[in-house]
C-alpha cells in the first residue's frame, strides 16, 4: 500500500468468520495437521479440504503420521460441530466424509530430507512476505485489524446472546480513510451475517450495529459515513450448503488485507517444513520486531527459496521511506542474527507443535502469543537487537 506523507486515500479490507465455507475447510485441514503433529512433531502434511452440501472431501499427503477413516470422521465432525453447523444442508451429524489422504511423494520427501544433521531443503520454490506497521497496537493495518475484530465480537455475541438468531457464516469489510500514512476514520463498514428465517432486517440491525460500534475506536464511530448490514437482504442459507468451500482461498484475509504483497502460497494444512507457511511466519516476526523497535513505521520483507536447498535465494527489506535505520543495516542484522533456513525457522519459532487450527480463522497475524507456543511469530523478543541500530 504505497502512499506519500501528504496523500489522502481510502483502503478496504475484508474478513470472514470461522463459519465461512472456506474457513470451515481451513480449520479442518489444520485440525488434521495438528492431529498428525500430536502423533509425530516431525510429520509432513499437505492437506486440502472441500466442503459442500452435507459433504466434506479431504485429500492430501502425509508422511510420519496416519489417520484411520474412523479418526478422520470423528475429527471432521468435531470441527464442524465446534463451528456451529447443525443445519439441514450441512450438519456434523449426517454429513458424508470422503477420505483421499495418501503417502507423501518420495521425490518431495527427498528434497525436504535433511542433507546433514543441521540442514534440510525447502519443500518447494516460492516467495513469502512479512509486514508490520504502527497503525494499531497489534502492528497490523487498521482495515484488516478492525475487520477481524468485528467478526470476533460478532461470533462472541452469537454464542452468548443470539444463538437462536444468528448463524456461523459471516463476512465483514472495513474501509478506512488515511491522511498521509495515518488512518483517521472509518468511512464504511459492510457486515453480512447468516440469520434465522424469522429475524427481520430491523431486528438484525439492532443486534449487529452495537457490535460494530464497540469494535471501532470511539472517535471513528461518529465519523462513519456508511453502514451496510446484510445488503443483499435475506441470508438464511449459509456455510457450505450455500457456497462450496476450499482450503486456501482466503489468503489475503489470512495476512494483511491487501496492505502488503502476498507470495501466493496458502498456509492451512501445511506442516512447518513448507516455507509457504514457516517463511511467511518468520518474515512477520522480523517485520513486527523491526517496527516495534522504532526503526521504521512500516516494514515489508520478502524472502525466496528453491526446492531442495536450505539457504534463501534472496532477502529484501523495504521500510517505505519511514526508516530511521538504513535498509542495508537491517538486512545485515537479520542475516547475522537469524537462521532463515527452513529448519532454523522451525526451531526458532517452535513450529513443530499442534498449534495450527487456531490460526485458521480471524487471521494468522496480529494475534496474542499463546503460552503453549501458538502465534510465536507475534512475540516481541528481538526488539532490542534492532533498537541497537538506532
Amino acid at each position: 500500500m504505497a502512499s506519500s506523507p501528504d496523500q489522502t486515500y481510502l483502503h478496504t479490507s475484508e474478513s470472514v468468520s470461522a463459519g465461512h465455507p472456506d474457513k470451515v475447510c481451513d480449520q479442518i485441514s489444520d485440525a488434521i495437521l495438528d492431529a498428525c503433529l500430536t502423533q509425530n512433531p516431525y510429520a509432513h502434511c499437505a492437506i486440502e479440504t472441500m466442503a459442500t452440501t452435507n459433504r466434506v472431501i479431504v485429500a492430501g499427503e502425509l508422511r510420519g503420521a496416519s489417520l484411520s477413516s474412523e479418526q478422520l470422521d470423528f475429527l471432521v465432525r468435531k470441527i464442524v460441530k465446534q463451528i456451529g453447523y447443525d443445519q439441514a444442508g450441512f450438519s456434523y451429524r449426517n454429513l458424508e466424509i470422503d477420505n483421499y489422504l495418501h503417502e507423501q511423494s518420495e521425490d518431495i520427501a527427498r528434497a525436504v530430507g535433511e542433507a546433514t544433521a543441521h540442514d534440510e531443503g525447502a519443500g518447494d520454490q516460492g516467495l513469502m512476505f512479512g509486514y508490520a506497521c504502527d497503525e494499531t497496537e497489534a502492528f497490523m493495518p487498521a482495515p484488516i485489524y478492525y475487520s477481524h475484530l468485528i467478526l470476533r465480537n460478532l461470533n462472541h455475541a452469537r454464542l452468548t446472546k443470539y444463538k437462536d438468531f444468528l448463524g456461523p457464516d459471516a463476512k465483514s469489510q472495513v474501509t478506512v480513510e488515511y491522511d498521509g500514512r495515518s488512518p483517521f476514520r472509518t468511512k464504511a463498514v459492510v457486515l453480512s451475517t447468516q440469520h434465522s428465517s424469522d429475524v427481520t432486517s430491523d431486528e438484525l440491525f439492532e443486534m449487529v450495529f452495537p457490535i460494530i460500534e464497540d469494535s471501532l475506536p470511539e472517535q471513528w464511530v461518529d465519523q462513519l459515513d456508511e453502514v451496510y448490514i446484510n445488503p443483499s437482504g435475506r441470508f438464511v442459507i449459509g456455510g457450505p450448503d450455500g457456497d462450496t468451500g476450499l482450503t486456501g482461498r482466503k489468503i489475503i484475509v489470512d495476512t494483511y488485507g491487501g496492505a502488503a504483497p502476498h507470495g501466493g502460497g496458502a498456509f492451512s494444512g501445511k506442516d512447518p517444513t513448507k516455507v509457504d507457511r514457516s517463511g511467511a511466519y518468520m518474515m512477520r516476526y522480523l517485520a513486527k520486531n523491526i517496527v516495534a523497535s522504532g526503526a521504521c513505521e512500516r516494514c515489508t520483507i520478502q524472502v525466496s527459496y528453491v526446492i531442495g536447498k536450505s539457504d534463501p535465494l534472496s532477502l529484501y527489506i523495504n521500510t517505505h521511506n519511514t526508516g530511521k535505520v538504513p535498509s542495508d543495516a537491517l538486512h545485515k542484522a537479520v542475516l547475522d542474527h537469524f537462521d532463515l533456513r527452513p529448519k532454523g525457522i522451525r526451531q526458532f519459532l517452535g513450529l513443530n507443535k499442534p498449534i495450527y487450527q487456531r490460526t485458521a480463522s480471524y487471521g494468522h497475524f496480529g494475534r496474542e502469543p499463546d503460552a503453549d507456543g501458538g502465534f510465536s511469530w507475534e512475540e516481541l523478543n528481538s526488539v532490542e537487537l534492532f533498537q541497537n541500530l538506532l
